[in-house]
């Protein structure tokens, strides 16, 4: 093991661009998917016709299908058809379909929670479908939702470590690369990088913890 060797100035510092790479990735791709995801679980919740069967069936298929291979779809097959993209906003897609269908549930279970009785209430006052969910339901759902949300948040981040597979230069790829100059840096480049994740990931549950307190 060679730490001070894999823990050089410039194989530190090409860690920290891959991490900030994971970051990118991960912050785009949580807002994209959290709006999609309320969307549709709006959607079903709503009970629309037809568009709420449609809806339901994409987030089961998608629910159901690994991540890696809607990734490999995103930059392998799309471009067949003629929407080729770069691996950065390909991994953002796919991380994108694929998220904003395990949070619709996590959206679609936060809203059926909300009293039967303040739903009655708000249209005896007048208020439409669509703004009783806009300003009764969602906000409340949202609070009940934080921590299984920011679960799926964290979840989201580690497998931004998949597109590694297509060469996107994020943390685990830039790890690999390192750990390729000399066998010696491998224990110490994976520990460095397991570091930073925890870090990330422990930082994004102690927020959801405040944010817990503060609902409470």
């Amino acid at each position: 093991m060679d730490f001070l060797g894999a823990y050089e100035l410039h194989n530190v510092r090409f860690l920290l661009e891959g991490l900030l790479v994971t970051l990118e990735v991960a912050a785009v791709s949580i807002v994209l998917s959290f709006v999609l995801g309320c969307v549709l679980a709006s959607i079903r919740y709503a009970h629309i016709p037809v568009l709420a069967q449609a809806t339901a069936v994409w987030v089961e298929t998608i629910r159901n299908l690994p991540l890696l291979l809607i990734i490999f779809f995103t930059h392998f097959a799309l471009p067949e058809v003629g929407l080729k993209m770069n691996v950065f906003v390909s991994t953002i897609v796919a991380m994108t379909v694929f998220q904003s269908a395990m949070l619709s549930e996590i959206v679609r279970g936060g809203l059926a929670s909300i009293d039967k009785g303040q739903i009655e209430a708000a249209r005896a006052s007048g208020l439409t479908s669509a703004q009783t969910l806009r300003y009764i339901v969602l906000p409340q759902a949202l609070r009940r939702m934080v921590p299984p949300t920011v679960s799926q948040f964290i979840a989201l981040l580690k497998d931004t470590s998949l597109a590694t597979i297509i060469a996107l230069p994020e943390l685990v790829h830039n790890m690999n690369i390192v750990k390729s100059q000399n066998v010696n840096f491998t224990l110490p480049a994976f520990l460095l990088v397991g570091l930073m994740y925890f870090v990330v990931n422990y930082l994004l549950s102690r927020i959801a913890g405040k944010l817990e307190l503060k609902r409470a």
